[in-house]
């Protein structure tokens, strides 16, 4: 895998992770009623989520390339449909964040990390998610090195992105900014998801 293939996967994989959701919303939920600990925890089990999801859908396409090229391609196209379909969802939403980043009652550290990790796990649009996106990296994972930057890379920056969030929230003053840039990040990730919908086509053609 060549450095500006990775870059572009790890720049999809940060959007991803910074895009307003149920996963946010967990990982506040538990930050907020049972501190920045179980915060992290929550954090790190739902990486782990993402990393199976990661390693799951890059074998599977991979073994559909090597029995069917044409298969392959048919997923490649229905996966940039979708993009585009959530790129254009997320130019259009209205930034509801506010609703999203409601705490509970605070709970041990292990239903922390079982949330953390059904939430990334029973997520079905997180699978269409990495189904759509590694169409165009599973060329690249031809090594085992380059297999395991793929899986890797969203594990990681998941992981790293929602520790940010828990530490950040530890101080309450940080929450009100985190809710005005609500807009900024959805519409930032709906016009890289449009334009990456945009070059798996071209890529096919």
């Amino acid at each position: 895998m060549t450095l500006s293939t990775w870059l572009g996967l790890l720049a999809i994989c940060c959007l991803g992770a910074m895009s307003p959701g149920p996963s946010l919303a967990m990982v506040v939920r538990h930050t907020l009623s049972g501190g920045r600990l179980h915060g992290v925890v929550c954090a790190w089990a739902h990486s782990i989520g993402i990393g199976v999801y990661a390693l799951v859908t890059l074998l599977g396409l991979a073994a559909i390339l090597k029995a069917s090229p044409l298969i392959f391609n048919a997923i490649a196209i229905i996966g940039a449909i979708y993009l585009a379909w959530m790129g254009i969802q997320a130019l259009g939403s209205k930034g509801g964040m506010q609703q999203k980043l409601a705490a509970g009652e605070a709970t041990s550290l292990w239903v922390a990390a079982r949330d953390g990790l059904a939430i990334s796990l029973f997520n079905p649009k997180i699978l269409l998610f990495f189904l759509a996106l590694f169409s165009q990296f599973v060329l690249a994972a031809q090594t085992t090195t380059g297999q395991g930057l793929i899986v890797f890379t969203p594990l990681i920056i998941d992981g790293l992105w929602y520790t940010v969030i828990a530490f950040v929230l530890s101080h309450s003053a940080v929450l009100p900014k985190l809710r005005e840039k609500a807009k900024l990040i959805d519409r930032l990730s709906g016009i890289v998801l449009i334009l990456l919908s945009i070059r798996v086509i071209y890529t096919l053609l």
